[in-house]
């Protein structure tokens, strides 16, 4: 029996090694998948991010906003452009000229669209077409005269965009 206990220590402590190694390896690969799906959460962060970037830059860099902001700064659209055709030979093509800053338009305090209000009758004695009293004391009162409807547009189909 003394020849085999040497054997079974052996094999005991291989056996035991060899545990703690997969014990080991099984504890990198864990660590690696929490690592994974460490970064794909912070790369869909930061694709999130990216997208809403993007989107305050388009909407941003749209035509109407440009204009707008450039209107804030005080610019004013270009006058006349002029534009130098280099290939046949630097001729000058339109007329070049001054930006013309236009007095801002006054907006209207009407509402366009007034809620439908019973008109006030016309005096007796008034001829059928004049005005109302209500009507020339101001912008309060907007008088609509009904129209037959109008025969609805064809469609073409195509959704909105």
């Amino acid at each position: 029996m003394r020849g085999r206990t040497p054997f079974a220590v052996l094999v005991v402590v291989l056996l035991a090694a060899g545990l703690l190694g997969l014990l080991a390896l099984n504890t990198a690969l864990n660590e690696g998948s929490f690592e994974l799906s460490r970064l794909q959460k912070q790369t869909t962060v930061a694709t999130d991010e990216k997208q809403g970037l993007q989107h305050q830059i388009d909407q941003s860099s749209a035509p109407d906003a440009l204009a707008r902001r450039a209107a804030e700064l005080g610019m004013v659209p270009a006058g006349g452009m002029a534009f130098l055709d280099i290939p046949n030979g630097g001729k000058v093509i339109g007329t070049p000229g001054p930006a013309q800053d236009s007095p801002p338009v006054k907006r209207s305090t009407v509402d366009p669209w007034p809620m439908r209000q019973p008109a006030p009758s016309a005096p007796t004695g008034a001829p059928p077409g004049a005005p109302s009293p209500a009507a020339t004391a101001g912008d309060s009162v907007v008088q609509i005269n009904p129209a037959s409807p109008a025969a609805p547009a064809p469609s073409t189909g195509g959704a909105g965009r």
